[in-house]
């Protein structure tokens, strides 16, 4: 777009000449400059910054053309209108003249030109400008590598630190922050965690550990790689803490399967520390959490809590709090906060999309999306991840795939991995698993493991031996530490009464030194959440839980429960079977609030995995035998038992 030349070699080109080099348009016409102002240098370059600073970035270029000696100044205030005018062609202009008049080695411009580029999106350009500043600074660096890292090339930001680092430039602040983001500013985000442990035993050693932002930075990297543990030790560790970083630790747990730890640390954020009020971000964290634990009681006085910080008015935070209502089971409600708002963005949209599609209203939730294109929201990639996965839960095969064809035909977005998993994931529910695979066979990205998980989670569903042989072996290559799928292809094996896979899949678990995760499940009684663990031999109420478990058991027996054994990976007799099997977390759960909560009053779990056929079967029974409502949202979708019959019409 623009080319190098000495200052020696070339005179400045004019503004006029240069856009019409630059575009077919015909050049844009300026009002004359006023001559008394051109036979000044210093007054010409104070009316060029006065033009910038009134936003006549047009007046300003042309009178560019005729200074002699443009200051640092000027072209810093030339550079931040063109940004914020969104002009990428008089950025251009810009950049030639400032070139021409020989501030190309100028590392103050450099960084402001880098950042520009950053802005446009013209990560080509940022580079070209980084290659030929020579006398680079750290501030020149720090830029390169803040628009590197929000480009997505986080490798390229390692391997510049790295390098200056061998160099003996030192680091400071910002360094820090943009590496440590860089990180998982990657596809590659598992290679680089070895680098991000690095990267916070460096900074500890130079002495940063008192510096609030970056340690919440290598908060937010630890968080993103899941490291829940690393992430509460830096935050634990933290001499002074801010909103910002109490904010980061909440939003780690509650992202990363700690929804529990998220509001006992919102707890302790409240009472300790009186002079820090949670914002937008700590209550969107928060009514997530909620959301996961299906803690209604939770939800409702953190609802009134923002209604009277005067939070209501930001929209993730009512899009959350959507979801919260919808996904502790109060679909109404969550229907008459989005009734409600004011305003309303795609992602208030989407909220409400995936509210139905959880709760297995698939043609609700396809009715939401035409209305949200109606009013003229252009759907999001989200916005397609939350209606294909309504028509998964419902089985509406034939219109999923309509929508599925839309997204690039209709509205120019090409399918991601997530999207290609909810297709495999809408196919194989429905048993159409070859069919599911072609699409893997036919996609135009490399398929990740959640499409590959997907089919596997199809293919344990339906029993489907060879295929789920294939789908596993691609997982073991792409997640060899992820003892879940070596789990789903065992359940295959124990489903198809193959005992010897099921050895083998358990001595390659042995080996790589991995433990099936535990089901857990949370019930919300009186305000107070607990937590059960499928054979829990800790909890104090273990022993009447299951004794009470056992009653209920034999007498639902006697009006046609039947267990379903099949679930348990191990070859032993009926009778260790059904032991195994009334242990688990939710029945935990079911018989928790059975025994703690009054007539009438509805039961709310959550559970870590997916819902085991047996548990789905007992809490039908369960809701007819003792009258009671029960909910149940496992990690695909949300049960409504009510009279011995679940909302989900045994589809999950």
């Amino acid at each position: 777009m623009w080319a190098f030349r000495s200052p020696q070699t070339a005179k400045p080109p004019s503004y006029a000449s240069f856009l019409h080099r630059s575009s077919a348009k015909p050049p844009i016409c300026f009002i004359n400059v006023n001559p008394r102002y051109t036979s000044s240098s210093t007054n010409n370059n104070q009316l060029i910054q006065s033009l910038c600073e009134q936003g006549n970035l047009k007046q300003a270029l042309k009178l560019l053309t005729v200074e002699p000696e443009p200051t640092q100044h000027t072209y810093e205030l030339l550079l931040l209108t063109c940004t914020r005018q969104n002009s990428l062609i008089d950025a251009q202009f810009v950049h030639r003249h400032l070139l021409e008049n020989g501030f190309d080695q100028d590392p103050f411009l450099a960084t402001k030109l880098i950042n520009m580029y950053s802005f446009f999106g013209s990560i080509d350009n940022v580079r070209k400008v980084f290659d030929k500043t020579r006398r680079r600074t750290i501030y020149v660096y720090n830029a390169h590598f803040r628009a590197l890292t929000l480009a997505g090339h986080g490798e390229e930001v390692l391997r510049l630190y790295r390098r200056i680092n061998s160099l003996g430039i030192p680091s400071d602040r910002f360094t820090y922050t943009y590496v440590l983001k860089a990180c998982v500013a990657s596809d590659a985000m598992i290679s680089l965690l070895k680098q991000g442990k690095e990267i916070h035993a460096q900074l500890l050693r130079r002495g940063y550990e008192a510096h609030v932002h970056i340690m919440t930075t290598l908060i937010d990297m630890y968080a993103r790689f899941g490291c829940a543990s690393y992430a509460s030790s830096v935050f634990s560790e933290m001499p002074v803490k801010n909103v910002v970083s109490w904010s980061a630790m909440i939003a780690c747990y509650a992202k990363n399967g700690k929804p529990f730890e998220a509001l006992e640390l919102f707890r302790e954020m409240i009472l300790e520390t009186k002079d820090l009020c949670p914002n937008s971000v700590t209550m969107v964290s928060v009514l997530q959490a909620c959301a996961a634990l299906a803690a209604l009681e939770q939800g409702r006085p953190i609802h009134g809590y923002i209604l009277r910080r005067g939070l209501d008015s930001i929209l993730p935070v009512i899009s959350a709090l959507v979801t919260m209502y919808a996904r502790c089971g109060k679909l109404e409600l969550g229907q008459k906060v989005f009734d409600q708002m004011d305003k309303r963005d795609v992602v208030s949209w989407n909220s409400l999309i995936s509210s139905y599609g959880v709760h297995g209203f698939g043609k609700k939730a396809i009715q939401i999306f035409e209305e949200m294109t109606d009013k003229g929201v252009l759907p999001s990639p989200i916005s397609f991840v939350s209606v294909l996965g309504a028509c998964s839960h419902a089985g509406l095969v034939e219109e999923g795939k309509s929508l599925f064809e839309s997204m690039h035909k209709k509205y120019g977005i090409y399918p991601s991995v997530e999207h290609y998993a909810s297709m495999v994931d809408l196919l194989g529910r429905a048993n159409r698993l070859e069919e599911a695979a072609k699409v893997i066979q036919d996609m135009r990205i490399e398929p990740g493991p959640k499409v590959w998980g997907s089919l596997l989670g199809s293919c344990r569903i339906h029993c489907n031996v060879k295929l789920a042989e294939r789908a596993s072996m691609r997982l073991f290559q792409l997640e060899p530490t992820n003892a879940g799928n070596y789990v789903l292809l065992a359940d295959v094996y124990a489903e198809a009464g193959i005992w010897d896979g099921v050895k083998r899949v358990k001595k390659l678990l042995e080996a790589q030194g991995l433990q099936k995760v535990p089901g857990c499940s949370w019930i919300e009684v009186k305000r107070k959440i607990y937590s059960f663990v499928s054979v829990d031999e800790f909890n104090p109420q273990i022993e009447q839980l299951h004794a009470f478990l056992v009653k209920l058991s034999t007498e639902m027996k006697e009006k046609g429960y039947v267990p379903q054994t099949k679930v348990v990976l191990y070859d032993l007799d009926a009778g260790e079977k059904e032991r195994i099997v009334l242990g688990h977390s939710e029945k935990l759960a079911v018989a928790f609030g059975l025994i703690n909560t009054r007539k009438g009053e509805t039961i709310r779990i959550s559970k870590n995995l997916r819902l085991c056929e047996d548990c789905h079967s007992f809490t039908k029974f369960i809701s007819k035998f003792t009258n009671k409502e029960i909910l149940v949202r496992d990690v695909n979708r949300f049960h409504h038992f009510q009279g011995g019959v679940c909302s989900c019409g045994d589809y999950w």
